[in-house]
């Protein structure tokens, strides 16, 4: 693939994702499924609320992730660009979008470049997995993790976008063992991310065996890239066959819970699907340590940016009342909360 079909891609990828339903899971992400009891005398004072948290070395203002999305293309940086500034702004954590097209097309890069805007909040550099077995290696996640100055390197499962994307690359055969020569030969962490199907508790620990040190589940119930490769496709075979494929995917609220229950002190991402603040602190109350937002922005970072700057207020907004109406004066006590129950 070319450096122009690449920039076409992420083009593509970009307007199917503000304009067309490419929605996963019917049932949703499984957070609905929960609510808090409220708590009558929270004994707190609201202002005194503390949301911040620890990631790669740094602290967040908020547990918050903008949850890697874009690059490669003038537009995507642009919208880097916004992502960054209300990050840094805010105090969230930020990933980009797969480095893959500034790796072969170095003009790429400028768009992956927002360290400068975002000079103090953890940034996450992004290559598929499935890369390490198509000519990627040590020396180019390095680059990678260069080029964004990044606290951290991220790799991303979608075996399923690959099979029906036109010329998606589909071996991954033998990627765990590569994945652990890259954790011990990388000298920032390495995490690992799904990008809407979600990681279940068993794979999560093979990963965190093989060196990986945090995992971002990215749960069923949000963006399915079945879907948008579909629309992007023109072969009726694969389109048909992405459709069945419409539900696949293991629920947001049950990866958190599967992988904290097999893996207790690893450091855990919340995303697939969050649209909201009251969502995220329900992530984070099942076991995340973060809580991730994805597509829910684009649209806001697509269009200016004052409307993104509103909508992390209003996510962090939510998250501080869903804390003083359980009570919990920081994210700990919301961590530990027995206050979120499943809704009759």
């Amino acid at each position: 693939m070319d450096h122009t079909d690449t920039i076409r891609r992420k083009d593509e990828h970009l307007d199917l994702c503000l304009r067309e339903d490419v929605q996963g899971l019917d049932a949703g992400t499984g957070l609905d499924r929960y609510r808090f009891r409220h708590n009558a005398l929270p004994e707190l004072n609201y202002s005194l609320i503390d949301t911040s948290a620890q990631f790669l070395g740094r602290t967040v203002k908020t547990p918050f992730l903008v949850s890697s999305m874009t690059g490669g293309t003038p537009r995507a940086g642009e919208i880097n660009r916004r992502l960054a500034t209300a990050a840094q702004a805010k105090g969230w954590a930020m990933g980009l979008g797969s480095l893959r097209a500034a790796i072969e097309n170095p003009e790429a890069a400028t768009s992956f470049r927002v360290r400068k805007l975002a000079p103090d909040i953890p940034l996450i550099a992004n290559m598929g997995a499935v890369q390490l077995n198509y000519g990627f290696n040590a020396e180019k996640c390095r680059q990678a993790i260069d080029i964004v100055e990044a606290d951290g390197l991220v790799l991303h499962l979608n075996s399923l976008q690959e099979v029906i994307q036109t010329g998606g690359n589909t071996d991954f055969s033998g990627l765990l063992s590569k994945i652990e020569k890259l954790c011990r030969a990388l000298a920032v962490p390495v995490g690992v991310k799904e990008v809407g199907w979600g990681i279940d508790g068993r794979t999560a620990r093979l990963l965190c065996d093989a060196g990986v040190q945090f995992i971002d589940v990215a749960g069923a119930g949000g963006t399915s890239w079945s879907q948008v490769e579909k629309l992007r496709s023109s072969d009726p075979v694969k389109k048909a066959a992405a459709e069945r494929f419409a539900e696949w995917g293991i629920p947001t609220s049950e990866c958190i819970q599967e992988v904290r229950a097999a893996l207790p002190d690893v450091v855990l991402i919340g995303s697939g699907g969050l649209s909201d603040g009251l969502q995220a602190s329900k992530a984070l109350a099942l076991g995340a340590n973060l809580a991730g937002f994805g597509r829910s922005l684009l649209e806001a970072a697509h269009d200016s940016e004052e409307k993104l700057q509103r909508a992390l207020e209003q996510a962090e907004l939510e998250l501080r009342i869903a804390m003083f109406g359980i009570g919990a004066a920081d994210i700990r006590a919301l961590r530990e909360t027995d206050r979120l129950v499943l809704a009759k």
